[in-house]
């Protein structure tokens, strides 16, 4: 499981006009699915990304009760080493990711998060005011 934070002023997404999931003063996240993660990956993404020292004077969500907002995000497991078109295959199907990224949501919201989401297989419109910008990969 990959993740993309970010520090943000403020983040939304959009689908079909409506804004489905938007935060002010957190963190956004994109979540990307391999075909090894289990919801025991996703629980420790969700520690690590609620518990990730990335706000202001070293602080953490946990630490201010920062909302977050979680993006679904196969194209985090894109390959591109050989020629100009990515690759897939590491991407874990959306039958297999849909649910990995629930449970990263889940997970965040029994720690305390308050959590809101794009949607799953939807074409979203993202937006985000990045702040910093401080921007961390976590790899699982």
């Amino acid at each position: 499981m990959r993740a993309v934070v970010q520090t943000v002023a403020r983040a939304g997404v959009t689908v079909d006009g409506e804004v489905v999931g938007a935060i002010d003063d957190g963190l956004l996240v994109l979540v990307g699915v391999t075909h090894t993660d289990t919801t025991e990956t996703a629980r420790t993404m969700a520690r690590k990304v609620y518990e990730l020292r990335i706000l202001d004077d070293e602080r953490s969500a946990a630490d201010v009760g920062a909302p977050i907002l979680v993006v679904s995000q196969f194209t985090l497991y894109g390959d591109a080493r050989k020629g100009r078109r990515p690759s897939w295959t590491a991407a874990a199907p959306a039958e297999v990711a849909e649910p990995l990224v629930d449970a990263v949501v889940e997970a965040l919201r029994q720690r305390g998060a308050t959590v809101a989401t794009g949607r799953f297989r939807a074409h979203m419109l993202v937006e985000s005011v990045n702040v910093g910008p401080r921007t961390i990969l976590l790899d699982l």
